[in-house]
Parts: structure tokens; sequence; C-alpha cells
């Protein structure tokens, strides 16, 4: 719903006039309000939302492989540019020759994340992405620490929709720079592409 732009004259005097005006005002969009059918401000929450901006970063979630597994190679690139420090990785490696690695420990907490959508930015493998759900709730702290098999499952939810994608923005490059830059420096780290040959 677009918004009016209202031009405000200062030019007005102090005294009754402004006061009843600015009343009138009130009444009548509570009439509108209450009356106009299209002009409730509420909504029936939840059974309709509200629509969602598609570079919305809402909770994340972890894409798939076709035959199922993780596109994560644990290169370590989302944890390390991730400001809040909330996400852990543990590798394993596989036994194709076409993937070196693999998270056998993927999570996420939730309750440090700023959903800033470095992570994304930083994956090589466009493993992670975010989705449009900003309903996070949870009665205890261990239900929002997402593992690896909860954010794989999330990647099913057909009605959120994808949210924040670095494809559509221009921000990709300089994150990843940074990220590669701080695994040099930091770990001694100059990870490659896979080879996919």
């Amino acid at each position: 719903m677009a918004s009016t732009v209202i031009t405000v004259n200062r030019d007005t005097r102090p005294g009754v006039y402004p006061i009843l005006y600015g009343m009138w005002l009130t009444l009548r969009n509570m009439f509108e309000t209450l009356f106009v059918k299209g002009r409730s401000a509420t909504i029936e929450y939840p059974e309709k939302k509200r629509n969602i901006s598609g570079r919305y970063r809402g909770v994340h979630l972890l894409t798939a492989r076709e035959d199922g597994t993780p596109k994560c190679v644990a290169c370590y690139m989302c944890a390390t540019v991730c400001p809040a420090e909330c996400i852990y990785i543990e590798a394993g490696e596989r036994p194709e020759k076409k993937i070196e690695k693999y998270p056998t420990r993927f999570e996420i907490d939730l309750l440090r994340c700023v959903f800033c959508g470095f992570c994304v930015d930083a994956c090589p493998e466009e493993a992670i992405l975010m989705s449009r759900e900003n309903d996070l709730v949870g009665t205890s702290r261990e239900e929002l620490i997402m593992d690896r098999d909860q954010l794989m499952n999330r990647g099913k939810l057909a009605e959120v929709g994808r949210g924040y994608h670095p494809t559509d923005h221009d921000v990709r490059r300089p994150v990843r720079i940074a990220a590669l830059d701080r695994l040099k420096s930091e770990h001694g780290i100059v990870p490659g592409m896979p080879n996919r040959s």
C-alpha cells in the first residue's frame, strides 16, 4: 500500500482552528478505517500475511543437490564472515572425488544471528540462502539453534519463499573478497574452487 505525501502549511496561526482541524482529520481517518472497505490497518494474522519484500532476510535454509545431500562443501566462508559468530561447522571427508568435504555438523544460533546476509554473500556454492519467513518462535534456547537437518528441511517450505539472494544484488563480490582475506590472514587458509573434473 503506497502512502501519500502531505504538504504541511507551516504558516498557520496558533489558535483553536488548528486544534479542531487536527481532531477532524483524526476522526475522519478513524471512520474511514472502520467503515470503508479496504482501508483496514490490521490483517487477520495467521490466516493472512503481509506482503514481504523479495530481499527480506529471514530464517536461513540450506539447499540440496539432486541426490539430497547438502550443497555445502564446508569451506567455512560463512562462519568466517559472520559478524555475530553464530555459525558452527564441522567438516567430514566425502568418498567421491568431485566433492572434497561436506558438513557433518552445521549449526546456526538464531538468537545470536543479526540476519545481515553476509553468510549468503560469502558462500561460493550458494548452499545457504535466506527465506522470507519472519515468524521465529521457540519456547527454549535449544529450539532456536538450528542444525543441518532442520536447515535442509526448511528448503522444502514452499509457502514462505526465497528471500535475500546474492545474485539479485551487486554486493556479493566485496564480501567474498573480505572473507577470503580474513581466512588467509587469520588462519593461513587459501581456499579454492573444488576441482569438478
